[in-house]
């Protein structure tokens, strides 16, 4: 296996979009759309860019533990982020990294999600992560990419701000009106 390195990030094309977005700030405008189709029990699939990625619920939940669980995938978009940015973070200071890795944690009360609580909200109670480096940069260097990498996390702020949510619900209408014609 090949080493790893935050210098193989492109840096060059990140910072060149960095230029274009000063000169033109309607260029950092982007809209991402994901579509979750549902598969089967709690089974469903979403697709990104060509990607897919499968989510399903704890055999204890109704489903067949056969995929990560959407709160676990929040999770996961908050260290994933935070990886990226920590890379980047490192690649513009010219710092490397021998490895990292984040750990998040949530604590959740399934009594608001059960419907057996109304007082408990369904989401999580708190989040936590722990960012572990092995890294020859100093102390002090890596304290301030992590703190920038936090900055500019896209999921981070998504968490920390919140973002208001719209739904939209359309609805298919059977075409025999029930006639069986």
């Amino acid at each position: 296996m090949a080493d790893k390195s935050c210098l193989t990030l492109n840096i060059n094309n990140f910072n060149d979009f960095a230029e274009r977005v000063k000169e033109d700030p309607a260029a950092a405008r982007y809209e991402f759309t994901t579509t979750t189709r549902w598969q089967d029990g709690a089974l469903a699939e979403t697709e990104a860019r060509g990607r897919t990625i499968a989510t399903d619920e704890p055999e204890g939940l109704g489903g067949q533990d056969s995929a990560i669980d959407p709160v676990e995938l929040l999770l996961a978009s908050l260290g994933s982020c935070l990886s990226i940015g920590l890379v980047t973070q490192a690649a513009q200071r010219n710092v490397d990294f021998n490895d990292f890795e984040i750990e998040v944690t949530g604590e959740l009360d399934l009594r608001g999600y059960l419907g057996v609580e109304d007082s408990v909200r369904p989401g999580y109670k708190n989040l936590e992560y722990t960012v572990r480096i092995d890294s020859d940069a100093a102390p002090e260097t890596l304290r301030e990419i992590v703190e920038a990498a936090e900055v500019g996390s896209p999921m981070h702020d998504n968490i920390s701000n919140g973002v208001p949510i719209e739904s939209n619900v359309q609805l298919s209408v059977p075409t025999d009106n029930g006639t069986g014609e």
